[in-house]
C-alpha cells in the first residue's frame, strides 16, 4: 500500500477538524462552523464514511491532506510529512526525486557543510579573521556564543571560498547552485558571493546548516547579505536560531520574534532561549506558521525601535492576528534595537519589557493612530479602516467578536459601525460567481471521480472538443491527462494545485454529494450529450461566418461552409437517433 494511501485510512478527518473548530453528529455526518471564514449557521461539513470535508458556505472542501495543507498552511508534501508524524506511520526514502537529483542534494548539503568548516575556521586561523574576532568582542558577543551559534567569516577575497572548492575539484557551477558563488556573464567566470563578511549560519530546526548570513566588514553594501534560495533552502520559510531554541520555546510554549542575527546572538548569550530571527527581514505568513508549530500559545514580536521597525513589527503583528495566534509587542525605545537595549540595560530591563509588551491589536491601534487627530471623523474613519482590514481575516467568529469589541473602546465607536464596515469590506473579497454545471457535465463528473470502473471504459471516447467552453473544462483536461499517464484519478491536492478556485470548489461539493449509482450507458449518454452541444457551438460558427461570406458577395466559400455544416446537423441526427 502506496504511503498516502496508509496515511489517508490511518487520519480521522473528524479528529483533525476538531482542532480547527466545534462539531456536532447531525445523521452520519458532522457538522460546524467553518474553520476557513466567518459565519453563524454552521454549513462546514464532514462525512466519516468517506473522509471528506465541504463547506457549503465559502466552497472550500477536500480530503485530509487537503484540510491540513488549507490550515496548517503546508505544501503537500509537509502535509503528508505533518501527518505521518500525528499517526505514527514511517516514511520510506522519498522517490519523488530522481536518483540523480537526489545525488545532486547530497551534494549541495556536503557543499553547505564544507562551506561552514571553511568560515569557521577562517575567523580563527587567518589575520582577518582576528579582525572580525576582535569585531565581535566589541559587541560583546563572547567565544562560547561564537562557537554555539558557529559564526564564521569570509574572507574578503573575489575566489577564497572558489579556490578553497577548486582545490577540492567540485565545479563552480555546483557552488552556484549552493549560493556560495555568483556567475559574471561579461566576464565568463565565477566570484564568491561573500566577500569581507562575518558568516552566520542558517540552519533547519533540525540543525542542519542550508544556507548563509553575512554581515559585512568593510561597509560594503548590502550590510547584511542572505544566501539566494536554493534546493536547500527557501527565503522566507525558516526561522534563524530555532534548531538552538525549540526546546524552550515547546516548554515556554511562547517564542520572541526578532530581526537580525546580532539580535538574536545577543539575547540568546543573556540566556533568552525562547527565541528565534526572521533573518533580517519582514516576518512572513509561512514564518508566523513555522513559529506556530511550537510556541503553542503566543508570538512576542520584538524589532527594532526605529520607523523602520515599527513598520516591520505592526506587518508582523498584522499577520500574527489573522494567523489566530496569541501576538504581542515589545516596544524597543526610539534609537535602540534589541542588541543595543540589553547590552545597555541588562537581561532585567529587558524582563521587564517582555512583562509590559502590548498585544498585537493594542500595537496595531496604536501604530494606525500615530499623528491622527482622532476627533476628525475622516481621521478616525481610516484609522478604523486599517484596523477592520486586518480583523476581516479572522475566521473565528468568537476572536473576531473580542477584537472588534477591543477596537471599539479604543476609538470610541459603536460595534455595529465597525461590523459594517468588516462586512462590507469582506462581502467584496469574497463574492464570487458560483459554477453551476451543466447536468450532463455534472453527471459525468461525477462518475469519473467515483467509478474507475467506468472511468476506465470511457476516457478513450473523450475529445477537447466535446468540454471546450464548459466550467469544467479544465478538470476534463486534467482528468484525461493523468489517466493517459498513470491510468489514476488526480487526488484532491493534485486538483487544487491546477485548477481555479471556484473549479476546485464545485468539484468539491460534486464528490461531497451522495453516492448515487451510474452505468456505462448512462456515462455515454453524458459524452453524446456534451458532444451534441460542441456540434450545435460549430454550427452556430458556421452561421455567422456564412452570413458574413454573403454579405460580401463570396458565395463560393459559404457553399463550403454549407456543406460542412451539413456534415455536422448529419452527426447530430446520428447521435439523436442513436439516444431514442
Amino acid at each position: 500500500m502506496e504511503i498516502i494511501d496508509q496515511i489517508r485510512q490511518a487520519a480521522n478527518i473528524v479528529e483533525l477538524a476538531s482542532q480547527y473548530t466545534t462539531l456536532k453528529r447531525a445523521g452520519r455526518r458532522h457538522i460546524g462552523l467553518c474553520p476557513f471564514h466567518s459565519e453563524k449557521t454552521p454549513s462546514f461539513t464532514l462525512d466519516d464514511e468517506k473522509q471528506l470535508f465541504h463547506c457549503f458556505g465559502c466552497g472550500t472542501g477536500g480530503d485530509v491532506f487537503t484540510l491540513v495543507m488549507e490550515k496548517e498552511n503546508l505544501s503537500f508534501p509537509e502535509a503528508v510529512r505533518y501527518l505521518a508524524e500525528k499517526y505514527n506511520i514511517p516514511l520510506p526514502e522519498q522517490k519523488r526525486f530522481t536518483s540523480q537529483n537526489k545525488k545532486l542534494g547530497e551534494e549541495l548539503k556536503n557543499i553547505t557543510e564544507q562551506a561552514l568548516a571553511h568560515f569557521r575556521k577562517n575567523l580563527h586561523n587567518t589575520n582577518e579573521g582576528k579582525e572580525a574576532l576582535s569585531y565581535l568582542q566589541k559587541r560583546k558577543i563572547s567565544e562560547e556564543t561564537i562557537n554555539k551559534l558557529k559564526i564564521g567569516y569570509a574572507l574578503n577575497s573575489w575566489d577564497a571560498l572558489l579556490s578553497f572548492f577548486q582545490r577540492k575539484g567540485i565545479p563552480s557551477k555546483k557552488l552556484e547552485n549552493a549560493g556560495l558563488t555568483i556567475y559574471h556573464q561579461k566576464k565568463n567566470s565565477f566570484y564568491d558571493r561573500f566577500r569581507g563578511r562575518i558568516i552566520f549560519p542558517i540552519f533547519t530546526e533540525y540543525g542542519k546548516v542550508v544556507a548563509f548570513g553575512g554581515r559585512s566588514l568593510f561597509n560594503a553594501e548590502p550590510k547584511y547579505l542572505n544566501s539566494p534560495d536554493t534546493r536547500l533552502y527557501s527565503k522566507g520559510k525558516l526561522l534563524y536560531g530555532l534548531n538552538f531554541c525549540k526546546e524552550s520555546i515547546q516548554e515556554k510554549e511562547e517564542v520572541i520574534l526578532v530581526e537580525g542575527y546580532t539580535d538574536f546572538a545577543s539575547l540568546f548569550q543573556a540566556g533568552i532561549k525562547n527565541l528565534a530571527a526572521s533573518l533580517g527581514t519582514s516576518l512572513t505568513p509561512e514564518q508566523i506558521d513555522f513559529a506556530k508549530r511550537f510556541a503553542r500559545k503566543r508570538i512576542i514580536i520584538c524589532f527594532d525601535g526605529d520607523t523602520a521597525g515599527v513598520k516591520a513589527a505592526s506587518r508582523g503583528a498584522a499577520l500574527g492576528i489573522q494567523k489566530e495566534v496569541q501576538t504581542k509587542v515589545i516596544k524597543i525605545p526610539p534609537g535602540l534595537d534589541p542588541d543595543s537595549f540589553i547590552k545597555k540595560n541588562g537581561v532585567d530591563a529587558f524582563d521587564n519589557l517582555i512583562k509590559t509588551s502590548i498585544s498585537g491589536l493594542d500595537f496595531l491601534i496604536e501604530h494606525f493612530s500615530q499623528g491622527i487627530n482622532l476627533d476628525i471623523p475622516e481621521e478616525k474613519s481610516r484609522v478604523a479602516m486599517n484596523i477592520a482590514d486586518v480583523l476581516k481575516n479572522i475566521s473565528n467568529p468568537i476572536r473576531r467578536s473580542e477584537y472588534i469589541k477591543h477596537t471599539c473602546e479604543n476609538l470610541n465607536i459603536h460595534e455595529d459601525e465597525l461590523r459594517s464596515m468588516i462586512k462590507r469590506d469582506t462581502s467584496k473579497s469574497e463574492k464570487k460567481e458560483k459554477v453551476i454545471f451543466l447536468p450532463a457535465e455534472k453527471i459525468l463528473l461525477e462518475i469519473l471521480v467515483r467509478d474507475k470502473g467506468i472511468t476506465s471504459r470511457i476516457i478513450s471516447f473523450f475529445k477537447e472538443d466535446y468540454f471546450k467552453g464548459l466550467k469544467g473544462e479544465s478538470i476534463f483536461k486534467e482528468i484525461k491527462k493523468a489517466y493517459t499517464k498513470n491510468k489514476k484519478i488526480p487526488d484532491f491536492h493534485e486538483f487544487k494545485e491546477k485548477l481555479d478556485n471556484s473549479i476546485y470548489s464545485a468539484l468539491s461539493e460534486i464528490q461531497f454529494g451522495e453516492n448515487m449509482p451510474h452505468t456505462f450507458e448512462e456515462a455515454q449518454d453524458c459524452i453524446d450529450t456534451l458532444k451534441d452541444r460542441s456540434l450545435e457551438m460549430k454550427c452556430a460558427e458556421l452561421d455567422a461566418q456564412i452570413r458574413k461570406l454573403q454579405r460580401n458577395g463570396d458565395y463560393e466559400k459559404s457553399k463550403k461552409l454549407l456543406s460542412q455544416k451539413f456534415d455536422i446537423k448529419k452527426q447530430q441526427s446520428i447521435l439523436s437517433e442513436r439516444n431514442q
